[in-house]
């Protein structure tokens, strides 16, 4: 399973997003402009000495990001404009679960390309109108643990 994020905008999620998926054993794919150096001090800092344990790559595109993967790689797209919930979405081992920029979310295209792909996180408060960018990866991320590796945690 790996996570996409897509014009990443602030290092310290990004930088807590790669601490959950050294945790994980879960790959982080970098696609795009980012709004911060990859080794910038806020990267380390949120991602504490677990930085050096995550399996990460840097694409300058998502087409790019997408010529590294096999046939038929199972996309799941998180926003607020889901119409489908992320217990509906059919986790796999191989998922990429792709996640927009903290201020802009998925590019503008993707709404339209991948609509049923798109999924998103409930929320049931009226004045919330997200979830910050880390907490969504983790809440889907360990969704999507849950359904395909069921059993096979490393607990200490």
């Amino acid at each position: 399973m790996k996570i996409v994020l897509i014009n990443p905008d602030i290092p310290w999620n990004a930088g807590n997003i790669g601490r959950t998926c050294a945790a994980t054993g879960t790959e982080l794919a970098f696609v795009g402009k980012m709004g911060f150096k990859i080794n910038s001090k806020e990267i380390r800092r949120s991602g504490l000495d677990y930085w050096q344990y995550l399996k990460y790559s840097v694409h300058p595109s998502f087409e790019e990001f997408l010529n590294t993967l096999g046939e038929n790689p199972q996309l799941i797209f998180f926003s607020t404009k889901g119409e489908k919930t992320y217990w509906d979405a059919p986790y796999r081992n191989d998922s990429c679960l792709v996640f927009g920029s903290e201020g802009a979310g998925l590019p503008l295209e993707f709404y339209r390309k991948y609509k049923d792909s798109l999924y998103r996180i409930p929320m049931v408060s009226k004045y919330a109108r997200s979830l910050n960018l880390s907490t969504s990866a983790g809440v889907a991320l360990y969704e999507g643990l849950r359904r395909v590796r069921a059993g096979q945690c490393v607990c200490p």
